[in-house]
């Protein structure tokens, strides 16, 4: 059991070479306010004056303390290897390999770090100051020493101290393999003890905390602590112990620890004869060596767990980071053939690392194909942004200066190329779209799939740098594919195309059975000859159809539209007829804005919207077909074809390898301070498997 604490020691040696905090290990926290006695109650353990003194706040950086009991034998070896003449030694961590015999020495040592690293004002560092104390006199202790808690600022110190304070307190305490050593003095009242309120914060159980309770010679006269010591006040778990401190008279006469020691135990035999024994500095030693031990036998299983999961994951990590090249030129063409097979398969949905959280590669251009981009022309209204006034204008324009008997195609032709037009847009930011997604793989591919290329940053730029310029070479070509596409559709109107046929035929049938509706309903006086006459005059004579259902001109028979009709249905906005033998600007005369459409004019009308929305889903359709299979020949496909030989063909240079494998400034160093943590945790390891075979625990 006592061998425990040295094993410790050795577990905080190793990872201090690597200047890491990764494992928590067991140690005793002491925490106090400022002057309850907490340097004292150090330098009582340790035997000697190691900790500066002053006013105010003295203690501004944790001091790890490891106090190591040397027996005589090891004491003889270590003087003749290191030249010392003395029994009782220190070392500091951040003076290397340096022996310190004067304990003065190590007070101004510990003065001039905290200064070095705090600054010469009262402020603090979480940065811990690591002496290590050999002597014959302790028992094998690692202790902690903390900035004592204050509640206002002094001189320059930060408005924020107390809370600084605290912060660093906690971050030590919070630790579950910690004692906590809650410090307080006798002439205060116990119940309003700010470090055992602290403790409690962490450990409110009080599994964890022992109890100091320093200065009882300086109680008011007349009373004592004896309930306190007792455990009637404030009970604590571990136990409370009572101590007395060296005054500062005593420290200025400079009195020995030993001769404190001494009227101590007189001071106890004195005034507390039934509680001597368990009180006093050298049973605190005792009892916060015996915590300590039996405190790392219950850690060590779950520190030994800790300790392997660390290794695992730090040994994983210097995998990630390689070994130093040594054939640079094999090594890079496999970094390349690596990186363009990684790209293709994050296109084709077989890469080895799959994103869970988006869609990504070929996933997210099927996505665009037939959500995105299908959508949007699924959107687009075939009569979108056409008026009925744009096609009867359309229709009036087409006819030229003389009346038309049929409604005239070139009207169909122009409507309907002006709506096939605006397909054109979706389908260029569709290659636009995969364009991007495209672009994204290169950078999905160097995060999860190749982490090799991180080391060589300039290898990792070279290789993004090809395939964006191959991306950006395919891209105009693409474009114009796709517009192509669109301009094929605009080039030629087949009004013979079997779906628009059929449309046709339908509407056809739809007017003839109309026609007939209207037959039927018409007084049985008037002759159907007349009716068919009247019908005639109104429709363009339905007799004179061009017979086919096919051809979409036989439902745009016209007639006369009527004088009387057409009088009867206009609404112009005309100003009043001028008087007779004036002279009239026609001009002058204003364009009607709206105005109610004749039957003819309605009728014209919405054959051409028909027709229009007929033959704009067929093209629609094409389109939607189309363009997503131009972009996968023109853009996915030849990128995925050549990238490798494009690769290849511009970084696969002899002049280049010694710069394109040029590891990044901070690779190397990362690379050495992981092999350094895992020599260190394999170190651990095996210095917890040694205990292991020796049944400590």
């Amino acid at each position: 059991m006592e061998a425990l604490i040295p094993v410790i020691n050795k577990l905080q040696d190793v990872f201090n070479t690597v200047g890491a905090d990764i494992i928590q290990l067991p140690q005793i926290v002491v925490v106090g306010t400022q002057s309850s006695g907490k340097s004292s109650v150090l330098e009582s353990l340790v035997g000697r004056d190691i900790l500066p003194r002053g006013t105010g706040i003295v203690t501004r950086r944790p001091l790890i303390l490891q106090l190591v009991h040397i027996d005589p034998e090891d004491r003889r070896k270590t003087n003749e290897e290191n030249g010392i003449d003395g029994e009782e030694w220190g070392k500091f961590l951040h003076t290397k390999n340096k022996i310190y015999t004067d304990f003065e020495e190590i007070r101004q040592e510990i003065e001039t770090e905290t200064e070095r690293i705090s600054g010469i004002n009262k402020g603090i560092s979480d940065e811990p100051i690591h002496l290590k104390i050999f002597s014959p006199h302790v028992v094998n202790l690692t202790l902690v020493d903390l900035p004592g808690i204050t509640k206002l600022p002094v001189g320059d110190q930060p408005k924020d101290i107390e809370g600084q304070i605290r912060e660093l307190i906690y971050k030590y305490i919070s630790n579950p393999n910690s004692i906590i050593l809650a410090v307080t003095a006798a002439n205060t009242d116990m119940a309003t003890s700010e470090a055992l309120k602290v403790s409690r914060d962490m450990d409110p159980d009080g599994r964890r905390t022992l109890a100091v309770v320093t200065k009882l010679d300086l109680m008011d006269a007349g009373t004592d602590a004896m309930d306190v010591l007792m455990g009637r006040v404030i009970p604590v778990k571990l136990g409370i112990i009572g101590v007395v401190n060296r005054s500062q008279l005593d420290i200025n006469q400079k009195k020995l620890v030993a001769d404190a020691a001494r009227d101590e135990y007189a001071f106890l035999q004195k005034k507390y004869p039934s509680l001597a024994n368990r009180n006093g500095t050298k049973y605190l030693a005792r009892t916060l060596n015996r915590l300590l031990m039996h405190h790392i036998r219950d850690c060590l299983p779950e520190l030994k767990t800790r300790i392997n999961v660390l290794a695992a994951q730090y040994q994983s990590l210097l995998n990630s980071y390689g070994e130093p090249v040594e054939d640079k030129s094999s090594t890079l063409l496999q970094l390349i053939t690596k990186f363009a097979a990684e790209y293709c398969h994050t296109i084709e949905g077989t890469a080895k690392y799959i994103e869970t959280t988006e869609l990504c590669g070929g996933a997210r251009i099927c996505y665009i194909f037939h959500e995105t981009f299908g959508r949007t022309l699924e959107s687009v209204d075939p009569l979108g942004n056409l008026t009925t006034i744009d096609v009867l204008t359309a229709i009036r324009n087409a006819t030229g200066p003389r009346p038309a008997l049929f409604v005239p195609e070139v009207s169909f032709e122009l409507l309907v190329k002006r709506q096939v037009k605006r397909l054109e847009e979706p389908s260029l930011r569709c290659v636009e779209l995969v364009h991007e997604e495209m672009q994204r793989i290169i950078q999905h591919c160097s995060n999860y799939s190749t982490q090799e290329l991180l080391r060589f940053p300039k290898l990792h730029d070279a290789i993004v740098e090809v395939v964006t310029s191959l991306l950006r070479k395919r891209l105009p070509v693409t474009n114009e594919m796709v517009h192509n596409l669109v301009a094929i559709e605009l080039a030629y109107i087949n009004t013979k195309h079997p779906d628009f046929a059929d449309a046709c035929g339908l509407m056809n049938n739809n007017i003839e059975e109309q026609r007939r509706n209207r037959m039927r309903d018409l007084p049985s006086a008037v002759p159907r000859d007349k009716a068919a006459a009247g019908g005639s005059q109104s429709g363009q004579g339905s007799e004179q159809t061009d017979g086919g259902t096919g051809n979409w001109r036989g439902m745009l028979r016209k007639g006369d539209e009527g004088a009387a009709g057409e009088r009867a249905g206009l609404q112009h906005s005309y100003p009043s007829s001028p008087l007779k033998g004036h002279a009239v600007n026609l001009l002058d005369v204003p364009v009607p804005v709206s105005r109610k459409l004749s039957a003819r004019e309605q009728r014209d009308c919405e054959v051409i919207e028909r027709l229009i929305k007929s033959y704009f889903l067929i093209v629609r359709k094409n389109i939607q077909d189309s363009v997503p299979k131009a972009v996968m020949h023109f853009l996915v496909n030849h990128v995925k074809d050549c990238l490798q030989s494009e690769l290849v063909g511009q970084l696969y240079k002899a002049g280049l390898l010694d710069d394109l494998l040029t590891e990044s400034e901070d690779m190397a160093q990362r690379r050495n301070e992981s092999a350094d943590m895992l020599k260190a945790l394999q170190k651990a390891s095996q210095v917890i498997a040694e205990i292991r075979e020796t049944h400590m625990w």
